[in-house]
């Protein structure tokens, strides 16, 4: 086992790890745990850090006072069209390389391929930068730039989650992941608090600031992120017992579908993922979940600017208010899921909140400082909370189900397909927003809670399934 684990590890143990002293006096599953939790969740903060400058430098590319005239080719009266296709340029290539990335992660080296990605979408992200520093007016340019970044960030996703869930078992993970999933926000707000920092002086450092962050997260993926345990002569955890029948069976052995098992140790088809019970209903939900979610991430700080007339770096700085609420609900969600084990009632329960309460900060959130900021946080909250539960636990627990008999393979291919499918949604909104903006602000809310409805009756059927289980359970208490 030792002999075969070292031949493997050959090319698997990367660099950094063959170099660093070997401690005896720690628990070296327990350590090695840690380490990769922190590592992925700084990789993942890198990533979301490199996406926040566009929505802060948006209200410089056009300055609505007459003290300046913008950024051509940003300064025409269509701006916000314009500026929405650079969103639409990135988030649909990322949809597209999202689906594709979790199949090619399942297959080759993931360290080189999650470094990879973050040493090409820095260079991207910096290029965008480099618009201002090389007087570059081109639309085209400033698309290409986006389209190529999109493509690149898609290699982040699959590649963490798959780390974490050949890392961690199914025990607490809703809690684990919702902790984990903060890097997110963590992302956002400081994303945030760099490109605001530069963004009323010299905007292509909000650009180059963040690209240099995530290339060096590259380069640290590629020396120290394990691949798997058995690697580094770690135990792999416990992900499902074999069962002997074909029934997919929910966490209180329910039959619920009847499916054929998919065998053990292998990567899985797209087709085949998608028999995964649990995988259809919970695509379609983020698909509305990431719509909502992103076009906060893109466009708050200008919808905060319009409203309150706070100059760019004041806006930046109250947006992060929402992802600190998105901190604490995705923790929420995820505690609430290993406790009731039931993902889609929370969600559900979640989503019938955040309509109603979108319309409130949308009525209410400009009366002053004070009460902007609490909406953000309690809106944050109850937007991201499904959101975060979705991509994280729900996605690493289909990628494990029980039909896989263990077969951790599946975990990067299910979570392309979930995640693909939200990235669609996350591409869709801020475009639809940079169009209806243009009228009202008004429209733009309408079409959130629109979505949020959506995604609220997507829930009902595992909902249903849910309580159904709960139900049984209680009465052979």
């Amino acid at each position: 086992m030792m002999a075969s684990s070292r031949k493997e590890g050959v090319v698997s143990v990367p660099i950094g790890i063959e170099l660093l002293p070997t401690v005896e006096c720690i628990n070296r599953n327990k350590a090695y745990k840690l380490f990769i939790m922190v590592s992925t969740f700084l990789c993942y903060s890198s990533y979301h850090l490199s996406r926040k400058p566009i929505s802060v430098v948006k209200n410089v590319l056009h300055h609505n006072s007459s003290n300046s005239s913008g950024w051509a080719p940003f300064d025409e009266p269509d701006y916000k069209t314009l500026l929405g296709s650079l969103d639409y340029a990135f988030l649909f290539t990322y949809a597209v390389g999202m689906f594709l990335s979790g199949h090619v992660a399942e297959r080759v080296n993931l360290r080189y391929f999650l470094s990879c990605g973050m040493l090409l979408s820095g260079i991207l992200t910096a290029a965008f930068g480099f618009g201002y520093f090389f007087n570059i007016h081109s639309l085209t340019y400033y698309i290409f730039v986006q389209i190529f970044c999109g493509l690149f960030q898609a290699s982040g996703w699959p590649s963490v989650v798959t780390y974490m869930g050949n890392w961690f078992g199914k025990g607490n993970r809703g809690l684990i992941m919702g902790i984990w999933n903060s890097h997110t926000s963590v992302g956002n707000i400081l994303g945030s608090v760099i490109a605001g920092e530069f963004v009323e002086t010299n905007w292509g450092w909000s650009f180059v600031a963040p690209g240099i962050i995530i290339g060096a997260m590259g380069i640290f993926a590629f020396l120290f992120m394990i691949h798997r345990p058995e690697f580094v002569q770690c135990t792999p955890p416990e992900h499902a017992e074999k069962s002997q029948n074909k029934y997919i069976q929910s966490s209180e052995t329910e039959p619920l579908v009847e499916t054929e098992e998919i065998s053990s140790g292998k990567a899985i088809s797209f087709f085949e993922a998608l028999k995964i019970p649990g995988v259809v209903e919970f695509s379609l939900c983020l698909f509305f979940a990431k719509l909502i979610s992103y076009t906060f991430l893109y466009w708050l700080p200008n919808f905060i600017k319009n409203k309150t007339h706070l100059n760019a770096q004041r806006a930046a700085n109250l947006s992060t208010f929402f992802d600190t609420g998105g901190i604490i609900g995705g923790i929420c969600a995820g505690f609430l899921s290993d406790k009731t084990k039931s993902s889609g009632i929370i969600c559900m329960i979640m989503s019938a909140f955040a309509a109603p309460l979108l319309y409130i900060y949308n009525a209410y959130g400009a009366v002053n400082y004070t009460w902007n900021i609490v909406l953000l946080i309690i809106c944050g909250v109850f937007v991201n909370g499904p959101y975060a539960l979705i991509t994280t636990a729900v996605s690493a627990d289909l990628g494990t189900h029980q039909c896989l008999e263990g077969n951790t393979q599946a975990i990067a291919t299910v979570t392309s397909i979930i995640d693909g499918t939200g990235s669609m949604g996350a591409a869709l909104g801020p475009l639809l927003t940079g169009i209806l903006s243009q009228r009202n602000w008004n429209y733009v809310f309408y079409m959130l809670i629109a979505a949020d409805a959506f995604a609220f009756l997507l829930l009902i059927r595992v909902s249903l399934k849910e309580i159904i289980v709960a139900k049984r359970k209680w009465t052979q208490r």
